[in-house]
């Protein structure tokens, strides 16, 4: 498909030799613009180094370490040579970071792996790895990149014993509490992804645990960790037999807040297996009612207004009947990169369904969240397709919008904007309708 500048927001730049592009070329391209990137071969290391020099945006490079052997270098007039790893890494520009690919051969040397992670590694794989393997894991680097993830401890005890900079660096909240015996009723409001307990609290109310955990409610996902003062051996297996996930001491503020952000990083990765939509990265159904109801909570506290809309695509059935289902899947993964392009750092969005997506916007009104998915329903009719070559097309959607305090619950709003996206449909499409308008 031509005109891949105009359809596909974010590149792979791909240096590997000759052989390798024209047996994989075609099959490697396919794969990735049903992912909504594309894909760009060199054989060359100085078009590569040039292109990597001027790139911009969120793109991503990948070596085949196979061009260290045999490699056709134009800067050694054209002559192939034997390239080592060093000279390899000398040549490429030290602000980026770089995906390679090499052989089990390769894999099974230490140094060889030591010298890549040291050396502006982003990830390796062995090869051989298949086409659609290969795309899959590149798109989840680029998925992973645009992710602004945040996450909640709840901490009991007199004072936090950790670096709370570090943990808001890291996109975490610390929500510090003192009373054992209304946890429970904390954790369920804040639903925190781990909860931190002071060895004193425990002390004093030993069953605080058991009745976090025996809640229906309770995330099976979610870290209960202890925090000793001083090794005491009894009263760890006490404490573990009565629920906690791990008991840490509490002697180093910044070791400590390391360890639970390592636990973060983990309970995140976790959370994407189940939360997100394989195909554009977005939260799916589960992710967007979870992160929905935690963000109406934090309205409440922080006193908050929500706009939630819900947009679907403009005759999508015509689209797949006309152009194919995979022509489809590139309009889904581009509407996605638009809509992602203009959420604030505290909006959500989720491909709720086939064509279907929702957004939900921080801080905003019912005017402000029509005002804002009128902006995107606006910039997504500006996104040329090519439809086949020589045709372009233009496509458009319809949106719903409803708000929180007027809407108590997520399942009200999202009732209450579907019914306007309704509305819209039946009022001409290409339009986002609330309530009174």
């Amino acid at each position: 498909m031509a005109g891949a500048g105009l359809l596909y927001k974010n590149q792979v730049m791909l240096l590997t030799q000759t052989f390798f592009i024209k047996d994989n070329k075609d099959e490697l391209l396919l794969g990735a613009h049903k992912y909504d990137f594309d894909i760009l071969f060199f054989d060359q290391m100085r078009d590569f180094v040039v292109a990597v020099e001027s790139s911009e945006g969120n793109n991503l490079f990948v070596i085949d370490l196979d061009v260290l052997y045999n490699m056709q270098d134009d800067m050694q007039h054209n002559r192939r040579q034997t390239m080592f790893l060093s000279d390899l890494l000398q040549r490429l520009p030290l602000d980026q970071n770089y995906i390679y690919l090499q052989t089990v051969r390769q894999g099974e040397r230490f140094l060889l792996q030591q010298k890549l992670v040291d050396s502006n590694c982003l990830a390796y794989a062995e090869k051989p790895i298949t086409n659609d393997v290969l795309v899959d894991k590149l798109f989840n680097i680029f998925a992973q990149h645009s992710r602004g993830e945040s996450n909640t401890v709840v901490y009991l005890g007199d004072q936090a014993s950790l670096d709370t900079q570090l943990l808001a660096d890291n996109q975490v909240e610390l929500l510090q509490y003192q009373d054992a015996r209304t946890l429970h009723v904390r954790v369920k409001e804040a639903q925190p992804d781990i909860v931190v307990i002071e060895e004193a609290q425990y002390l004093q109310t030993e069953a605080l645990v058991r009745v976090l955990k025996k809640n229906i409610e309770f995330d099976p996902g979610r870290e209960i960790i202890l925090l000793q003062s001083r090794l005491d051996p009894a009263l760890a297996r006490r404490a573990l037999d009565s629920g906690f996930d791990e008991i840490l001491p509490a002697n180093d503020i910044d070791v400590l807040t390391r360890q639970l952000l390592n636990r973060i990083n983990k309970i995140r990765a976790s959370k994407d297996l189940i939360s997100r939509d394989r195909a554009t990265g977005l939260l799916n159904k589960v992710g967007l009612q979870k992160k929905a109801q935690e963000w109406i909570r934090r309205a409440s506290r922080e006193n908050k207004p929500l706009a939630y809309g819900i947009i679907d695509i403009d005759k999508f059935k015509n689209i797949n009947d006309t152009w194919g289902h995979y022509f489809g899947d590139i309009v889904i993964k581009r509407l996605s990169l638009v809509l992602s392009a203009q959420l604030g750092e505290r909006d959500l969005l989720s491909r709720f369904g086939g064509e279907e997506f929702v957004v939900v916007f921080w801080d905003s009104t019912l005017e402000q969240g029509k005002q804002k998915l009128d902006a995107m329903r606006e910039a997504f009719g500006r996104v040329v397709f090519e439809v086949k070559p020589g045709e372009n097309k233009n496509f458009s959607f319809s949106g719903g919008v409803a708000d929180y305090p007027n809407c108590k619950t997520e399942n009200e709003m999202f009732l209450q904007a579907d019914a306007m996206l309704y509305q819209a449909k039946q009022g001409g499409r290409n339009q986002i309708c609330i309530s009174g308008k």
